[in-house]
């Protein structure tokens, strides 16, 4: 009974793994999979598959759209819903990035830096301390930061102070989470600083 059950699930695992934007080719196996489970194990519930979780992929535009829409939230708070905007610089780990309309699907690493969104003229700089940007292959660009504050709120005698403080702690580290955690701060306001001074 479990070899059989196990290799329904291999089976449906199969499936999820070609998952597109044909949604009823897939609805047509996980239906195939919960008959094929009522079959084998008729006294318990079927599990829920992840394409139960899972919505279609968004339609890529024939044409090139004009605007990027953006999302960039905190675990605390949204700060942009569905803007639409000219383009995004964002602080991947491979280096700055800017993503203008029709950019390819990515997904990348953010560090300690500046994320800035550029409408026509006007320009809007936040500090990111890390995260994850998804670009979407329909120009919609999700920016998740795990901290973020806008640039011309930030206090550069602090940024000095809290760089000589970790430096030091860096210094006179003894241990290795000391150290490491002394190297987190030291980055973070060496970002900060490079921020506020470029």
């Amino acid at each position: 009974m479990f070899r059989q059950t196990a290799r329904l699930l291999a089976r449906r695992v199969s499936a999820v793994r070609s998952f597109s934007s044909d949604v009823p080719a897939n609805a047509a196996a996980d239906s195939n999979f919960i008959e094929s489970w009522k079959k084998v194990v008729p006294n318990l519930d079927p599990p829920q598959t992840p394409l139960s979780f899972m919505k279609p992929r968004p339609e890529t535009p024939a044409t090139l759209p004009t605007k990027l829409t953006v999302n960039f939230v905190l675990p605390y708070s949204s700060e942009l819903a569905g803007k639409e905007v000219d383009m995004v610089i964002i602080p991947a780990t491979t280096g700055q990035m800017g993503v203008l309309p029709g950019h390819v699907p990515t997904i990348a690493e953010l560090k300690p830096g500046v994320f800035s969104v550029h409408e026509g003229n006007d320009v809007k700089k936040y500090f990111l301390s890390s995260g994850f940007a998804f670009i979407h292959a329909n120009s919609v660009a999700d920016i998740i930061a795990v901290e973020a504050v806008p640039l011309d709120r930030i206090d550069p005698a602090l940024v000095q102070q809290g760089l000589t403080e970790f430096t030091q702690k860096l210094n006179s580290a003894t241990t290795e989470l000391e150290k490491a955690e002394a190297q987190i701060g030291v980055e973070v306001h060496s970002a900060l600083n490079a921020a506020l001074t470029g």
